[in-house]
């Protein structure tokens, strides 16, 4: 896809409009959340920042991927959960706090864990054909304009116009919904005849990363002893990525279509995958379920 509008301008400030959003979410007490419940909050965060982005080059290295798709693939791998994750933990009765908070923190964490994944996969991918590289602290730079400010904006929105906000929220998600389904038809579109033969190769990989994630999530979260409720969270916010910073890295940073293919269609399929989780968690009745308060250490826990 050629530099223009929606790359250079569109698409870094749709995602500073959503990151605000994701702000207006937020108080700071909500960050006591690290402190109620630091097991759910520690392995989410290690799960989203460090494994998923390994299991990348595990899964692009299994496939055999072409350089770009592996490079792209490791991208959205390495992005933190999106807003919409706030949302689907809402529909499926999961822990909204332990999700919202999840979002942020990886959202800031990974101003510094993105560039040095997408670093080592240029590296490891080097491809002649392809001569790629990523300006770290343009980065690095954009990545803190366009996630830590307006997240910082959002809070302060919250704090003095808290109705707006509210009415606000709903709009926002939206928006990044369209957003993002803009941009993959325009990716889509500036691909022509080999739009199938990457979707072949790119779309396999993008589904199980992100059936991959959802497990280690739920499945994970279990086997450390967090309650349905909060493991199922952390699997909603392994599989639902924040896309929109996938392709901004992808189109704008990278300046490559060919890379931007996964973190494209991952950002439809988690939509399909994200519905599945809710609705078996309805069914499960994730959240519904009387459960009783266990007090460990000056700790509350939930106890199924």
């Amino acid at each position: 896809m050629e530099q223009g509008v929606l790359t250079e301008i569109g698409l870094p400030a749709a995602l500073f409009v959503i990151m605000v959003g994701m702000g207006m979410t937020l108080t700071p007490r909500d960050f006591h959340e690290v402190l109620v419940a630091p097991r759910a909050t520690l392995f989410g965060l290690l799960a989203q920042v460090l494994a998923l982005p390994v299991i990348a080059f595990g899964l692009a290295w299994l496939l055999s991927l072409p350089p770009a798709l592996a490079v792209g693939l490791v991208v959205i791998a390495a992005c933190p959960g999106g807003t919409t994750s706030n949302l689907f933990a809402y529909l499926g009765r999961g822990d909204v706090a332990l999700s919202i908070i999840l979002t942020v923190l990886a959202s800031l964490i990974t101003i510094i864990t993105l560039p040095l994944f997408v670093e080592l996969a240029l590296l490891r991918w080097h491809d002649s054909a392809m001569v790629v590289e990523l300006p770290v602290t343009k980065t690095v730079i954009a990545l803190f304009a366009i996630v830590l400010v307006p997240v910082a904006i959002g809070m302060m929105i919250k704090r003095y116009a808290d109705s707006f906000a509210r009415r606000s929220e709903a709009v926002v998600s939206v928006f990044g919904f369209v957003v993002l389904v803009v941009v993959v038809a325009a990716i889509l579109a500036s691909l022509g005849e080999r739009t199938f033969e990457l979707l072949k190769a790119g779309g396999f990989a993008a589904a199980l990363l992100n059936i991959v994630g959802l497990l280690l999530g739920m499945i994970g979260g279990r086997l450390i002893g967090l309650s349905h409720r909060q493991a199922f969270t952390v699997a909603i916010e392994l599989g639902i990525k924040n896309g929109t910073l996938g392709l901004l890295v992808t189109l704008t940073l990278l300046q490559s279509s060919e890379m931007s293919v996964p973190a494209a269609v991952y950002g439809v399929m988690m939509f399909f995958f994200g519905m599945v989780m809710i609705g078996w968690a309805r069914y499960m009745g994730i959240g519904v379920a009387v459960r009783k308060t266990v007090r460990h250490g000056g700790n509350n826990q939930e106890a199924d």
